[in-house]
């Protein structure tokens, strides 16, 4: 039988293993951010990636992933490349949800892709994704209605759609003020967790009111 002595040397060892992993993910997660913050993009994808395959049970550098390359696609206009981006963030989506299911902010993202789709060929995409996007949202919005991504994203779309049938847009703005304040008073699980958004949110707003 162990002694108490070898037994607490054994739960210590584990400690500083589990320690150092954390601080490994932690540095890791801070250089990319770093790397991104530089406008290194790519080789903040990269970093993320690597975490991603490193750190199994984590869902935040797959999001990492594929916000990148969602972010990269509203102004890409070569079809290839666009299916290569997307297509990659969305298997890393798949990836985050398979460690995190029901996540609002994993299907914020989720529904910001089906978006880049739509904005690309909305008379091919639009009819295809457009009833998904809004299942997301509204599915996004029962689990966390104070979330200002979930808000904000969903009267969004709503605003813009809206524009698209010629009906009024006020409701959408709206709830779209709502969403700074609940930006305002946000404050995310981690430095690593989502936290963007607050300033697309003020220049909708100021659209409304223009």
């Amino acid at each position: 039988m162990m002694t108490t002595l070898t037994k607490m040397i054994i739960l210590f060892l584990f400690s500083i293993t589990a320690l150092n992993a954390q601080t490994n993910y932690e540095k890791g997660m801070e250089k990319a951010f770093k790397l991104w913050q530089d406008n290194k993009v790519d080789e903040a994808e990269n970093m993320f990636e690597r975490i991603s395959n490193a750190e199994s049970d984590k869902w935040l550098p797959h999001y990492y992933v594929a916000q990148i390359n969602s972010l990269k696609s509203w102004s890409e206009k070569d079809e290839n490349v666009l299916k290569a981006q997307l297509g990659k963030a969305q298997e890393h989506i798949n990836s985050a949800l398979a460690i995190s299911k029901d996540n609002p902010e994993i299907m914020v993202l989720q529904a910001h892709v089906l978006t880049n789709w739509v904005a690309f060929d909305g008379a091919v995409y639009g009819m295809k994704y457009s009833g998904k996007i809004v299942e997301l949202y509204n599915n996004a919005y029962k689990i966390a209605p104070k979330n200002p991504r979930v808000v904000s994203g969903k009267a969004e779309w709503g605003m813009g759609s809206a524009k698209y049938f010629g009906q009024d847009t006020k409701p959408y703005c709206a709830e779209m003020e709502k969403s700074i304040e609940l930006f305002t008073n946000f404050k995310p699980e981690s430095t690593f967790h989502p936290n963007w958004g607050k300033e697309r949110a003020e220049q909708v707003v100021k659209s409304c009111k223009e």
